[in-house]
């Protein structure tokens, strides 16, 4: 008796499903490096801006916001503005300048 699973039609069709799970498996591989990449390149400058005492000027949808930077956490950044200190959320910021 033939195993029903070894008919050619499947065969193809199984085939050509492995063939589509592997790209869009990729393609989100990708995705997921790329936000990374662009997570980690913001945090990197305001690690350095931290490390070396900078005066930054911090862009969000809402509001501009200058200071020196106090501390980065995994997803938040704090600074010392003239009048207090802020903290923003990484995925608040839509611009980053240092202003030395």
């Amino acid at each position: 008796m033939d195993d029903p699973l070894r008919h050619p039609d499947l065969v193809d069709l199984g085939r050509e499903l492995r063939k589509r799970f592997a790209a869009v498996s990729s393609a989100e591989q990708e995705a997921a490096a790329a936000v990374r990449r662009r997570r980690r390149t913001l945090r990197d400058r305001l690690l350095d801006a931290e490390d070396r005492n900078d005066r930054i000027r911090v862009w969000t949808a809402a509001a501009t916001f200058s200071g020196t930077v106090e501390a980065v956490g995994a997803d938040h950044l704090v600074i010392a503005t003239t009048a207090s200190e802020l903290t923003i959320g990484l995925d608040h910021i839509v611009g980053v300048e240092t202003t030395r």
